[in-house]
Parts: C-alpha cells; sequence; structure tokens
C-alpha cells in the first residue's frame, strides 16, 4: 500500500499540488471569517442540573452577567465642574449602541409617593441639574438618604461610586463586542483626561471583552514565536534553508485549514482552541523532521533522490500514521466530554493532526524531490557527534546499570506520588491573567469599595404562587438577605424585599428610618399603591413593573435575591456556601415549603472544576485504552502494549508530581496536559518498539545488540522530535494567562521526562523481560540497519520509479 501510495504522490504531483491549494486558498477565505469568544459557562455539561436550571433562571429574571461597571474613588468628583462632567459621561454612554441601560448618580431614581393617585412615582433627583456647588451637596444628601443605594452605587465607607452599564447580550456574543467596548472606554478615558478622575473597569463584559482581545493577540503572537523558534531548530539540525522554509510553509498551510475548519465547524477561538494553530506546528514541524532526516539517510545510501524519497514512504508511512493517532488520541479524548470548550478543543486539533500528516506525507517527497539533492554538509548532522554521546551513554545505562535506573524511577515515582496529592482544583474567575494585571488591579478596587463584581444569585421558592403576597415569606427573606450582609465578601443584596423597603421609606415621605418591611398594618397600603403603580401608564408604572418582574416571577411565587460577590476562588467559594450559607438557609426556613437555590454565573464557573476532574479521569482511562489498542493493532502483542504504557504512566506521573509541589492547579488548560502529554509521548515509545522490532528480526532475536542499534539510530529521531517539541511548547510560557503558561512549562516538563522514560526506563524494560538470544559479548561490527539488508520490494519500487522517470510528462 504505501509503495503504491509513493508512487502514486510521485507521479500526481502537479495534480496534487493543485488540488492542495486550491483548498488551502478555500480555508483562507474561510478562515477570514473567525471570531472569538469567552464564555465561562462553557466548562459545564449543557445536561447538568445546575446548568438546566441557570438556563431557566436567566428565561425567568434575565441575564446576569451582562453588567458593565465603571467605577472611581475620588472626593472630587462631588466639585461641580467634575459632576457635570460626569453627567455629559453617563448620557453619553447611555446612547452608545449595545448599551441597553444605566444607572448612575447622576441619573439615580427615587420613589416618591402620589397621594392624590395612590401611586409611588420614579422621580429623577437631578431633575433640575444643580447652577451651583450648594445645590449639589444639597442633592446629594437626598442621594445619601437612598438606603436603596447604599453599597450598590454608593460605598457608603469610602464614597466610591460606580456606573452599572446593561449591555445587550447581543452585542456581547458577537464581533460586534469589541467595538462597543472601545467605545465605552474611549469615552471614560476622555472623562478621566478632563478631570483627573481615575476610571476602573469591572464586570464580565469587560472581562470577556478583555480576555477575548488578549486571546486573539497571543495567538498571533504564539504561531510567530513558534515559527521563530522552529526555523531556528530546523537550520540548527539540517543547515540549509531548503530544509526551513518548505517545512514551515506546509505547517502554516495547516494552520490556515486548521482555523478555516473552525469556522466550517462553527466554532470560535476561545482560550483553548487558540491554542490549536501554535500546537498544530510544533506537531507538525516533527513530521517533516522525521521525513527529511530519514530521506537523508536512506539518500546518502542509494544516491537517487526519488527513490530515497519513495523508500521513507514506504518504510515509514505506517509507523508515522500510527505516531499521529497516538498524539490525536490525546486530544480526541476531549471529544468523549459533554464540556463544549474541551470538545471543540478535541475534535479541531484530532482533525488537524491527520490534515498535518497527510499535508506533510503529500508535499515533502513532491518538493525534495524536485529541489537539487543534499550535499554532504547537509548530510553531517546524521553524525553529530554530541548526540552520538548521549546516546552511548544511554545505551552504557540500558545495558550496564539496570538496577541504579529501576531504583532510580521508583525513588522518582514515590516523591511524584506525594505531589500529586498535594494537586487540587482551584480556580478563580480571572486567575489566568497576571495578578499586576488592570484587570485584577481594578477587580480588587471594586473588591474594597464593594466586596466585589462576580455575579452570585439566589432563588427563593415560596411553594405556591402569590407566596411572595405574605408578610412571613417575606420577612424570612429579609432574615436571609440580613445574613447575606454580614459576608465580607458579599454585595448588599437586591430583591423584592429590598424594593418593599424602598416602597415603605417613599411612603413616608422617604425618610431612611422607614426603609424596612411594611408591618401588618402597613402592608396594605403600601401594596396598594404598587399595584396601582404598575397598572399606571408611563415611566413610573413602567419602572415599577420591570423592577418587579426582574425579581419576582409571573405568579409572585418566586423571588431572586441578587448578588455580588468578590473573586474569592472556587475553594472558599465553596466554603462559604457550604458552611456559611446553606445552614443559615436551612435554620430560616425550616419548618417551611420555602426552598432556596443558588445559581448564577459564578456557581456555574466553579461546577466546572468538578467536572474537569471527572473528565481528567475519564480521559485518562480512555486515553490509555486507545493508545494501548493502537499498539496492540500495531504489533500484536500483550506485552508490547505494558512495555508501551508503563514508561508513560511514569511520565505522566512524575508531571503530576510537579504540578503538586509547584502548587499548580487543575483547571480547563492545565488539565489537557496529561492526555496530550500520553498521546506525544506514545509516539516515541511506538517509534522505538518498531525499531527495536525491525533489530530483532535482524540481529537474530539478539536482544542487547538490537537495543544498543535501536538507541543509536532511532534515538536520534526521537530526540530531535523531543526538542522540536520541548521549544515548540516553551513559546507558551511567554504567556500573560496563568493556565497556558502551566501548559507549556509542564509539557516542556513532560518532553524532557518522556526522554528518560523511552530512552532508558523502556529500553531496560525490553533487555529485562524481552526474550532472545543473547551473547555475553556481543560484536558490534555484526550490527547492522535493518534498512541495509535486500528487499525484493526495493528492486520493483526502483523498476517502477525508472518507467515512471522515463514518461515525459515526469521529466517536465
Amino acid at each position: 500500500m504505501w509503495r503504491n501510495l509513493a508512487l502514486f504522490v510521485i507521479k500526481n504531483r502537479r495534480l496534487l499540488v493543485g488540488l492542495l491549494a486550491v483548498i488551502t486558498v478555500f480555508m483562507a477565505w474561510e478562515a477570514r471569517k473567525v471570531q472569538m469568544t469567552y464564555d465561562f459557562a462553557q466548562v459545564v455539561s449543557p445536561d447538568d442540573p445546575d446548568m438546566v436550571y441557570f438556563q431557566q433562571f436567566k428565561q425567568t429574571f434575565g441575564e446576569d452577567g451582562n453588567v458593565l461597571v465603571l467605577g472611581m474613588q475620588d472626593s472630587s468628583v462631588y466639585q461641580l465642574g467634575n459632576f457635570n462632567e460626569l453627567r455629559t459621561l453617563t448620557d453619553t454612554l447611555s446612547k452608545v449602541e449595545g448599551v441597553n441601560g444605566i444607572l448612575g448618580v447622576t441619573r439615580l431614581p427615587r420613589l416618591v409617593k402620589d397621594t392624590a393617585s395612590q401611586t409611588f412615582r420614579a422621580e429623577p433627583i437631578f431633575r433640575n441639574f444643580p447652577r451651583t456647588q450648594l445645590e449639589l451637596d444639597s442633592l446629594m444628601r437626598v442621594v445619601n438618604s437612598q438606603e436603596f443605594y447604599k453599597g450598590q452605587l454608593i460605598s457608603p465607607s469610602t464614597g466610591a461610586t460606580l456606573l452599572a452599564l446593561t449591555m445587550d447580550p447581543k452585542y456581547l456574543n458577537s464581533s460586534r463586542r469589541e467595538a462597543v467596548m472601545q467605545e465605552i472606554l474611549g469615552h471614560a478615558e476622555r472623562f478621566q483626561q478632563k478631570t483627573g478622575i481615575r476610571m476602573h473597569y469591572a464586570g464580565l463584559p469587560y472581562v470577556r471583552a478583555t480576555m477575548t482581545t488578549k486571546v486573539a493577540s497571543e495567538m498571533k503572537l504564539f504561531v510567530a514565536l513558534t515559527i521563530v523558534m522552529m526555523a531556528v531548530t530546523l537550520l540548527m539540525f539540517f543547515r540549509t534553508w531548503s530544509a526551513v522554509v518548505f517545512p514551515l510553509l506546509i505547517v502554516l498551510i495547516v494552520v490556515t485549514w486548521c482555523i478555516g475548519s473552525m469556522v466550517l465547524l462553527g466554532y470560535k477561538i476561545n482560550l483553548l482552541t487558540g491554542l490549536i494553530p501554535s500546537i498544530i506546528i510544533v506537531i507538525g514541524i516533527p513530521n517533516c523532521t522525521y521525513l527529511l532526516s530519514r530521506y537523508h539517510y536512506d539518500y546518502r545510501k542509494s544516491g537517487n533522490q526519488v527513490l530515497a524519497m519513495a523508500r521513507v514512504v514506504r518504510k515509514i508511512g505506517l509507523v508515522t500514521l500510527m505516531n499521529n493517532t497516538t498524539t490525536a488520541i490525546g486530544f480526541v479524548v476531549f471529544c468523549f466530554t459533554n464540556i463544549a470548550i474541551l470538545f471543540q478543543f478535541g475534535l479541531v486539533a484530532t482533525v488537524n493532526i491527520f490534515v498535518a500528516f497527510a499535508v506533510s506525507f503529500i508535499l515533502m517527497p513532491i518538493i525534495f524531490t524536485i529541489l537539487p539533492p543534499p550535499t554532504p554538509k547537509q548530510l553531517e548532522h546524521l553524525e553529530a557527534k554530541p548526540l552520538t554521546k548521549l546516546l552511548e551513554f544511554f545505551d552504557y545505562l540500558v545495558l550496564e546499570r539496570r538496577r541504579t535506573v529501576y531504583l532510580t524511577a521508583l525513588a522518582l515515582m514515590v516523591l511524584a506520588s506525594f505531589g500529586v496529592m498535594k494537586v487540587k482544583s482551584v480556580s478563580y474567575m480571572v486567575d489566568d491573567l497576571p495578578k499586576d494585571s488592570s484587570v485584577n488591579s481594578d477587580l480588587k478596587f471594586f473588591e474594597q469599595h464593594f466586596n466585589g463584581v462576580m455575579p452570585l444569585e439566589m432563588v427563593v421558592d415560596t411553594g405556591r404562587p402569590k407566596g411572595l403576597l405574605k408578610l412571613k415569606n417575606l420577612e424570612r427573606i429579609d432574615r436571609l438577605e440580613n445574613f447575606l450582609r454580614t459576608q465580607p465578601v458579599l454585595t448588599t443584596p437586591v430583591s423584592v424585599v429590598t424594593f418593599l423597603k424602598a416602597s415603605t421609606q417613599a411612603f413616608y415621605n422617604g425618610s431612611p428610618e422607614f426603609y424596612r418591611l411594611p408591618d401588618n398594618s402597613e402592608k396594605n397600603y403600601v401594596f396598594s399603591y404598587l399595584a396601582h403603580s404598575q397598572s399606571t401608564e408611563g415611566t413610573e408604572g413602567q419602572l415599577t413593573s420591570k423592577l418587579l418582574r426582574s425579581f419576582t416571577d409571573s405568579t409572585m411565587q418566586r423571588a431572586r435575591i441578587s448578588l455580588k460577590i468578590a473573586d474569592v476562588g472556587s475553594h472558599n467559594l465553596d466554603t462559604l456556601v457550604n458552611n456559611r450559607i446553606k445552614p443559615e438557609i436551612n435554620r430560616i426556613f425550616k419548618g417551611t415549603d420555602m426552598k432556596v437555590k443558588l445559581t448564577g454565573t459564578t456557581i456555574i464557573f466553579t461546577k466546572g472544576n468538578e467536572y474537569l476532574i471527572g473528565t481528567l479521569k475519564e480521559s485518562l482511562v480512555i486515553a490509555f485504552v486507545l493508545v494501548g489498542l493502537v499498539v496492540l493493532i500495531l504489533f500484536r502483542s500483550v506485552r508490547a502494549v505494558a512495555f508501551t504504557l508503563l514508561p508513560n504512566f511514569f511520565t505522566l506521573l512524575l508531571t503530576g508530581g510537579i504540578m503538586g509541589y509547584f502548587g499548580i492547579p487543575l483547571k480547563p488548560s492545565t488539565a489537557l496536559i496529561f492526555s496530550i502529554a500520553l498521546g506525544i509521548d506514545g509516539d516515541n515509545s511506538i517509534h522505538l518498539l518498531a525499531k527495536f522490532r525491525q533489530e530483532m528480526a535482524a540481529n537474530g532475536r539478539r536482544v542487547k545488540a538490537a537495543i544498543s542499534t535501536t538507541l543509536s539510530e532511532a534515538g536520534t529521531s526521537m530526540i530531535y522530535t523531543s526538542i522540536v517539541l520541548f521549544l515548540g511548547f516553551s513559546v507558551f510560557a511567554f504567556s500573560e494567562f496563568g493556565g497556558t503558561k502551566a501548559l507549556g512549562l509542564l509539557m516542556s516538563a513532560s518532553l524532557l521526562i518522556t526522554n528518560f522514560s523511552n530512552l532508558i526506563l523502556l529500553p531496560c524494560l525490553l533487555v529485562t523481560f524481552e526474550h532472545g538470544k543473547d551473547e555475553n559479548v556481543i560484536n558490534q561490527s555484526g550490527i547492522k540497519h535493518y534498512d541495509d539488508n535486500y528487499h525484493e520490494e526495493d528492486d520493483d519500487l526502483e523498476l517502477n520509479l525508472n518507467r515512471m522517470q522515463r514518461q515525459p510528462k515526469l521529466n517536465g
């Protein structure tokens, strides 16, 4: 099959190049449409009960994560000139396309009792804007008397204030998001320049926009750095520009297909899929280097370019396909999950790994049979002395110091086991960004002055329609809210209860001491005013109805309690919810039919960590099974499966130990490492076992002789591949995202470990457990490469190639 494939590629090279060119142009055209996204909820299965409830919550009460906040803490903002600038900024932002509404000091409404119509009217506090500082101070006293807004828009302890912009979800989830955010930030920057008052930004829309922008810029940076790194590596190995330019051209073609395939699949680039182009370059280059080094090796023997390349395709085609299959297994396992972000990452990476294999096995033979043959200087890398000395040392350890190798491996595994027990699944909403980033520093501002900005929601179900009209039920909700106010990481809650308190205050002409729930004697009056207000046409009625719709369902059975929380991390959030909030809920609502459910984007994001741990275990088990199956199909030996999986388990255990000792938590980016590492390490194991099997046949089943030859020849390409992969993945260490940086560092560490496991530990296992006919003294001069032996297939191949070369169309 592979001989016929080699002949087909060389014979039809013009047709194949044209076909690849057409597909590449089409993919490049599609790639223009790619969009960016950053969605916290993608790590949770859509079938998860909490996720289903969250979707129902949004249908009933609306979005919880579409508020962008701009904050400032400067007393000069309450000076007349600066306050006028703040009014201008607020009015300007309200007109930005994509902003549904805005709430700020200059536009605060207050409820006012209208005795004549027995309604509450929403009246702007700044109906007539102040002309003097005295008027402003007087109106600010009115603002500060509105208990409903304390802790929401104005910090009672520091005087900090904020603008809350409600964003249109259609804009947040489209390519127009960046333009809207830039316009908003531009207006805020101009306000800052005019007044000298520093602005701070937070809220999920801002975090998502910032993250998305950084993902886009980092994807371009990684592709550029990876290309440079691979170019330097290829030039160092092969010492010719043709060996640099054309492999890079091939992987860039594959990158174009990769981005185009995302568009065709309907996916957007996120924090994980944004890594795929660089990963494809890193994984695709070894295909090219392996082909090229084997081509140089065969050309040195045959002196015929076409024959050498055809032999290479025939001899290593199947093994290379299996190697790529093993690499793809590290990604395809994520397609078995219900986690959208992992599924998309796994599918796109898997498809394009095989694309990289196919394109390289088509274009490399075509290009390098057209180019001039390699010069003797370009073939010098086949005899690299430093590499030879290193492999000789490995050979010495395998043949003479196996006991030392086993003891060292055992000690490292014990040490790594303790490290693995330290690994925790702890994540923060923005922990992928460096601590000194503007996003984190602004987040600290809002946590200091307002206790946080991350959304946290509760739904109180009274158990029956109109249950919220019963004062006892409202009082229990009020007790819960009073408890929530005591938690330093939570903001003041907003609910139908706080709205009723504001209504009671309005009923008593705005007196702050009446900011409370109405008692039995007041209840009917306050509810009557509210009912009349909803039925009133105009702004007042619309405002009252909108507020009630935001915090109650249509049957008045369920109430929403909306809070904001500091980014305390998943572990602290679990402690807060399970050890403090839920016990208090049980105490307050004990003996009633009322139930309280926590939900919101923050809860869903934290829920994702539970999925990641389960997914990691399942993915690893599936990956081990699939790698073992590939080895079993290729070698038809159960022992070969054990020889492959044991060294790779060693590598993964040490990688996990490193995570534990360095405090690297599990999250979407770091959870990928184990399966990917298993796939890549499995490549090396298959490569070495395939070569060992050939050498066993060539050396009369003398194990030690076969191992020595395997290490000296297969070891070269394995180390080349490891160096390429190590340098390629190390590029991710330059990321601003903590998870991406950890991915790069841990993958690089894993690739260093795999050189020990596959070039020392695996050969030791083969020498110890593989049956053969070893002698005490091995005649090294009798060891020859398996490919040096005579093959009838080579004669047939040469005859076919000679016939093809005599055809005019090939000469053309």
